[in-house]
């Protein structure tokens, strides 16, 4: 069986898996929700992966023309893309999520630091007046974000605004047995936080991993100010809360009823972030 949207691009799949025609491909659903279907289409030892988006998951194309391809970012190549479906290079066979061994999640780390060295030009895609815009329309927080708010000013004053993957996890994270590349780019923006490495430290620590050698390894393969990356780890933590619960609220609830259920513990957590960076009250490091 192969998806109906398929006929959309099966010129350059063709081209790519070098197949004579759409019957003789082999189609593999790897993923499938809401707004999101992934497919790995193969003919003998050649194989793409095909990738319809829609709603938060369509950017993707836009995403690889101003961040993936210009900055040469660890993603897969953009073969094609047309009318919300995207032909990409197959990368691996294997996710972190699928083998999450201590030694993926330190590779991952160093993944990551590679894509904070592409040095970029703003602006950022989380200004601090940001906070209050998406706390406004999410419509359940009870508690005051300014802790966040400071903080996040005075760290676009001490980092540099970086690429921001916007969905670093195991599942998005894949092995060809010797290289790691990160898929899934649709919600790439800028930003000074460490978003990214919060949310692997996260799931690493939630299967009985040490979140310390994770962190480590990126501070040493960034060669950066561990005092720096703490702080960027708790603004970062707190604005992906943010925008997880902004997901569930705008588009959540439609396409994966569950969610519902992700927003108390999200709320929670953001809670204690920003009680941890009120009790800091970071300021900036320079003028």
């Amino acid at each position: 069986m192969l998806p109906a949207w398929l006929t959309k691009v099966s010129e350059p799949v063709l081209r790519a898996t070098r197949a004579p025609s759409v019957d003789a491909l082999q189609g593999e659903l790897l993923r499938r929700w809401g707004s999101s279907e992934v497919w790995r289409l193969s003919y003998g030892l050649n194989s793409v992966i095909g990738k319809r988006g829609t709603d938060s998951q369509s950017g993707e194309a836009e995403s690889y023309q101003k961040y993936v391809i210009p900055l040469g970012l660890p993603a897969p190549e953009l073969i094609h893309s047309s009318d919300g479906v995207l032909v990409l290079e197959d990368v691996g066979r294997a996710t972190l999520e699928q083998e999450p061994a201590a030694e993926g999640f330190l590779a991952a780390a160093e993944l990551l630091a590679g894509i904070r060295s592409r040095r970029v030009d703003g602006p950022s895609g989380f200004p601090p007046e940001h906070v209050e815009e998406i706390a406004d329309r999410i419509g359940r927080i009870s508690f005051d974000l300014t802790p966040l708010t400071e903080a996040l000013a005075a760290l676009d004053r001490d980092a540099p605004l970086a690429v921001v993957h916007g969905d670093f996890v195991p599942k998005n994270l894949v092995t060809d047995g010797t290289r790691w590349t990160a898929v899934d780019w649709p919600l790439t923006y800028l930003a000074p936080h460490l978003a990214d490495l919060y949310t692997l430290v996260r799931d690493a620590v939630a299967l009985g991993h040490d979140r310390g050698p994770i962190v480590a390894r990126y501070v040493d393969v960034a060669a950066a100010d561990p005092f720096l990356v703490d702080r960027q780890l708790l603004v970062g933590g707190a604005c992906f809360c943010l925008r997880a619960l902004a997901f569930v609220i705008a588009e959540g609830f439609r396409i994966i009823p569950e969610s519902k259920d992700w927003i108390d513990p999200l709320l929670s957590e953001l809670e204690d972030l920003v009680e941890q960076l009120g009790r800091h009250r970071f300021v900036a490091l320079r003028p």
